[in-house]
């Protein structure tokens, strides 16, 4: 339920979004989950990924399908976290119709965080750390 995600964010459909059964194709619920997790983690911590010295990597994810939403749409994505390691984060992200309490797209993404140059397992950074540890006590 929209209640269960204390971030979320508007974004809007394209005529593109659509597939040939005039619902989003389903690669398009992860281009929305990705980018409004992302934006949500750059205006909240500051983190360039692009320059950073260790960024998260997508190891695994996942969309649970409840309702279609299509072209034209006002949409919402919610973030939340589900599990906060050492060197990686669970997120758990609702596509909602605007204005409906009852999810569309449930999704699952776990990110790893590597140092940028060597490719290792690192640890995650401390402004991301403090961004996870505000939105859990939110939850």
């Amino acid at each position: 339920m929209r209640a269960d995600f204390p971030e979320l964010a508007r974004v809007t459909t394209r005529w593109s979004d659509n597939d040939m059964f005039g619902h989003l194709n389903n690669a398009v619920y992860y281009e929305l989950f990705d980018s409004a997790l992302n934006a949500w983690v750059i205006r909240e911590t500051g983190i360039d990924e692009s320059t950073a010295p260790v960024i998260g990597v997508v190891a695994e994810s996942s969309c649970r399908f409840y309702r279609e939403v299509a072209y034209p749409s006002e949409l919402e994505v919610g973030a939340r976290i589900q599990r906060l390691g050492t060197r990686s984060i669970v997120f758990e992200l609702g596509l909602f119709a605007a204005g409906e309490p009852e999810i569309a797209a449930h999704g699952r993404w776990a990110q790893v965080y590597i140092d940028a140059k060597t490719r290792e397992v690192a640890a995650i950074p401390a402004p991301m750390r403090a961004l996870c540890e505000r939105a859990l006590a939110a939850q």
